[in-house]
């Protein structure tokens, strides 16, 4: 029988099975090994009271930290964006008369950008105010007409009144009854027809009116400018070129404040505010402060997130459209621990977290989030208001064994 190869095999596999599967009792067990002449008789004054309860147990740092408040906030990446930003365009054909501005021009409110050729269209104005002089002419002259078929129409009523007296005493025929009414009748018709008349003239004038409007549009298009002070982003249009209606003269920035946009995680949404103070670093390094302006109340179909701005000064313009930021928006604030990045750990379900010493020396693990980096450590919470945190040794113990804390001084 072969049995050098079997007891080989069955070493091999409770190595491996200590390993494997106790790995933790084995790490545990091999943390502590036989204890240093030094360590095996301590002098009485550094025994502790533990180390006499647990002999075997695994010695740990630890820090006594107690929670504090600290400014909360919500970091993005986003980029800075013009706060206007538009492109003149024309509203009527003609040719380019006037001389181009060059890109990164500054432009007031209203200042001159491309002005075009009249052509006939002063003619067609001249054309449209005489039809309205012409209009208003003819309103005395209809007026007048109502007011004679009027005048005309009153005496017509006070002869068949006359008559009809005069026919009931038998002074008068029924014939000149009859011819007097039909003269009312005449008179009324006239009435209408002079109507009509001086409505027509009041539409002739409203017409010549619209007319004269449209003229004087039509010559207003010629001049184009600044719907706002800025900066030219591009050229305007070249002299003696030809517009077209929707032709691009020119398109016109504000930077003057400028946004700092982002889109902020559904998960962080509750935490940002309108108003709330905000800062942001752009890739320069500079770094400047405002408030939200803006958030949005629905969401980007694509990433779930929504939409925030913020407004900045920009007075000297040292800022651009679409430079990178990563932005800080101010929240409320939370209680927190300042732990060192060295006493995070991960648990077997691969959890992050820290360990923790309470009760009898007993190891426990808690499940923390990160709320800020710093140069002196990480904010976190998900720990109790204060907390024994194992910050040297924390891999070697698990959750529900005995360990022997050394504490050391912790400045939050």
């Amino acid at each position: 029988m072969r049995v050098v190869p079997i007891l080989t095999a069955i070493l091999v596999t409770a190595f491996l099975y200590f390993i494997v599967v106790e790995r933790d009792k084995t790490m545990a067990f091999a943390a502590t090994g036989s204890p240093t002449e030094a360590e095996a008789q301590p002098p009485a004054s550094q025994e502790t009271t533990a180390e006499k309860d647990i002999p075997d147990a695994v010695r740990v740092k630890v820090i006594s930290s107690k929670a504090s408040t600290i400014a909360n906030a919500v970091v993005l990446r986003g980029e800075t964006e013009a706060n206007r930003q538009v492109e003149v365009r024309a509203e009527t054909s003609a040719l380019v008369i006037s001389q181009p501005l060059r890109r990164g021009a500054h432009v007031e409110a209203g200042e001159l950008l491309c002005k075009l050729d009249p052509g006939t269209r002063e003619a067609t104005m001249a054309e449209a105010k005489a039809r309205l002089l012409e209009a208003r002419a003819r309103q005395p002259e209809t007026q007048a007409r109502l007011d004679e078929a009027r005048a005309r129409l009153d005496e017509a009523n006070i002869n068949y009144n006359a008559a009809v007296k005069l026919s009931e005493g038998g002074f008068a025929s029924e014939t000149r009854v009859a011819s007097t009414q039909a003269a009312v009748r005449s008179a009324e018709a006239s009435v209408e027809a002079a109507k009509s008349g001086l409505q027509s003239t009041e539409a002739g004038i409203e017409s010549a009116e619209a007319a004269v409007a449209a003229a004087q549009r039509e010559i207003d298009r010629l001049t184009i400018t600044a719907p706002f002070a800025g900066l030219l982003e591009s050229d305007t249009a070249e002299l003696g070129s030809l517009m077209q209606a929707g032709s691009l003269c020119g398109t016109v920035i504000q930077l003057d404040p400028i946004k700092v946009v982002g889109f902020v995680p559904e998960t962080e949404v509750s935490k940002v505010a309108l108003g709330a103070q905000a800062g942001a670093r752009l890739t320069t390094g500079q770094e400047v402060v405002g408030n939200v302006t803006f958030l949005s109340r629905s969401a980007d179909p694509t990433t779930r997130t929504f939409r925030v701005e913020i407004d900045v000064p920009n007075r000297d313009l040292a800022i651009r459209d679409g430079q990178t930021a990563e932005i800080a928006i101010a929240a409320d604030g939370a209680k927190a621990h300042l732990i060192p990045q060295s006493a995070l750990t991960l648990n077997d379900e691969g959890i992050l977290g820290v360990r923790t010493i309470e009760e009898a020396n007993m190891v426990n693990f808690h499940s923390i989030n990160i709320l800020r980096d710093s140069k002196d450590g990480l904010w976190v919470t998900g720990l109790a208001d204060e907390a024994n945190i194992i910050v040297i040794g924390q891999e070697y113990v698990v959750k529900g064994v005995a360990a022997v804390p050394v504490f050391e001084e912790h400045n939050q």
